[in-house]
């Protein structure tokens, strides 16, 4: 009998190792989702010392069909992962090709380009809102001494965006670069040496040979680049605020708004899911294409 219990607790040993794990998983995820569900279908108030809830759902509803300042938020954030993304893969899909090259000081190179990754938020934001200042910004003292007029690079709504997406751009091409760079590294290298025997040139290696390659590396990028960027909040927010206007509102701004400054939690806590359903609706059409893409 005993070595029948010993046998028994020794097949559900794995189970009973998984618990705690689990435990931490339901505590940390699954019940802040129920309670977010909760709150999507309520209106909260707070008197007399605590939270008062009310089943209010066609309200909260009314007010994601109402809210005028949600549609120019998700198209600046469609514009600002598309074009932040895209040139991030890009520049760090060639830097890496770049510094793969080299014969010396890969690892120094390597060191510096990840520099603007570690640099802490407030300090991206602080220090790319003096070069934008209008009066004494490093780029309109620019401007100036080659004679053209300077820019209200964060005061204008028709550059502020883009002055937005270009410090995005400069923050997060390292993490592009370190991903790509691993896969360039990884490309053997009796394959170049012997396109480079057939008579093919630099560029078709590139282009015929390493991006095929990279194309598993790429994809990894732009899912992941893809995620944060639609995530974006910190820079935006110090840099702008949102501003001018609703020039550089994103999703992520405006949800912050809601819940901190509006004190509409219930509403906040729908615009939170339907950002949920829409990243999740962006990983899912991802890994079809790429299944896809692997099929053919």
């Amino acid at each position: 009998m005993l070595a029948a219990t010993a046998a028994a607790l020794n097949r559900g040993f794995r189970y009973w190792a998984l618990l705690p794990a689990v435990l931490l998983f339901v505590a940390l995820t699954l019940y802040p989702t129920a309670n977010l569900l909760r709150m999507s279908v309520s209106t909260i108030e707070f008197a007399e010392g605590r939270a008062h809830w009310s089943f209010t759902p066609a309200h909260n509803v009314a007010l994601l069909a109402s809210d005028v300042v949600l549609r120019p938020a998700i198209v600046n954030t469609a514009i600002f992962v598309v074009v932040a993304v895209a040139a991030e893969v890009f520049l760090g899909l060639l830097l890496a090709l770049f510094i793969a090259r080299l014969e010396r000081g890969k690892g120094l190179a390597r060191t510096v380009m990840i520099l603007p990754m570690l640099v802490p938020p407030v300090a991206i934001g602080s220090m790319w809102k003096l070069m934008y200042n209008y009066d004494f910004g490093l780029f309109n003292q620019a401007f100036t001494a080659i004679g053209l007029e300077p820019v209200n690079w964060l005061g204008s709504t028709s550059v502020a965006l883009a002055a937005v997406i270009l410090v995005d751009i400069w923050h997060w091409i390292p993490f592009v670069f370190l991903i790509l760079f691993a896969a360039v590294e990884g490309i053997p290298s009796d394959v170049i040496e012997a396109a480079r025997i057939d008579g093919a040139t630099t560029g078709q290696i590139a282009r015929r040979i390493m991006v095929p390659l990279l194309k598993p590396a790429l994809a990894i990028a732009f899912i992941f680049r893809g995620i944060l960027a639609f995530k974006t909040f910190d820079e935006v927010y110090l840099l702008t605020s949102g501003g001018p206007g609703t020039s550089t509102e994103l999703v992520s701004l405006h949800l912050y708004k809601v819940f901190f400054e509006q004190n509409l939690l219930g509403y906040g806590a729908l615009l939170s899911l339907a950002l949920i359903a829409a990243i999740a609706s962006a990983l899912l059409m991802s890994r079809r294409a790429l299944a896809g893409r692997k099929r053919r």
